[in-house]
């Protein structure tokens, strides 16, 4: 019994170390797939009956393996692909982990017991990954033994599935924050070459500053262009003009 609570006190302190290096990883600026990369490495220490990895994320219908530890991890998940079900897929579509050997394998999808078999995987355990509406995906793990994993591994690996969940999330936000900033500056920069080329046409003309506005326009629909092109163009022709 000692020995049984020692050996759990040893696997709750990896994976408290193993936390702590995710986490570190988190709060830099390390690419994200290195970081889902460090997952798979992880999980296949720390989940007992673990023998291989891999990370499925489902972007607009779209499954793909994103990391993993072993090709042949990637192999059966492409199989899956392939098919349009599989453990990894069902715990993405339902949000619920998919935990099975290969015996149920075999009940549930018996088209991947010839793969399982030539890739020697016995047990599957897939954790679901739910992002957003858009994004889903699951950490799976492939075990070589007949143990069909167990609950206490499930729940080790989702722990894991919460910082995946998090690190993701985290990374949409900041990719939608940076196009929200590029669709800023490229507004600010349309705003102000037309204001330019306004501003010309006042001055040229003797004109208000919406007939200047209309005249640009007139340009764009003639010539079916977009109007900052059509300013930037004539602010560009008038300096080399007066260069």
């Amino acid at each position: 019994m000692t020995g049984g609570h020692e050996q759990l006190t040893a696997r709750l302190d990896e994976v408290t170390l193993a936390m702590e290096s995710l986490t570190a990883m988190l709060d830099s600026e390390l690419d994200l797939g290195q970081m889902l990369q460090a997952v798979c490495d992880h999980v296949v220490q720390v989940v007992p009956g673990a023998d291989m990895a891999s990370i499925t994320l489902v972007r607009e219908g779209v499954p793909e393996t994103v990391a993993s530890t072993d090709q042949r991890a990637v192999n059966f998940d492409r199989e899956q692909y392939r098919i349009g079900d599989g453990p990894c897929l069902r715990a993405a579509e339902t949000g619920q982990p998919v935990r099975v050997g290969v015996g149920a394998v075999g009940d549930l999808w018996p088209q991947f017991v010839t793969s399982a078999e030539q890739l020697g995987v016995a047990s599957f355990l897939a954790a679901p990954l739910t992002v957003d509406e858009d994004m889903s995906g699951a950490v799976n793990l492939f075990g070589f033994g007949e143990h069909g994993f167990s609950e206490l591994g499930t729940k080790i690996l989702e722990l894991y599935t919460a910082t995946v969940v998090f690190g993701l999330r985290s990374a949409r936000r900041y990719f939608a924050a940076r196009e929200l900033v590029d669709q800023l500056n490229r507004a600010l920069e349309t705003r102000a070459v037309i204001d330019q080329a306004k501003g010309i046409l006042m001055a040229a003309h003797r004109i208000t500053a919406e007939e200047a506005f209309q005249r640009l326009v007139k340009r764009s629909q003639d010539g079916n262009r977009k109007l900052h092109e059509v300013a930037a163009e004539f602010v560009a022709a008038v300096a080399t003009t007066t260069a």
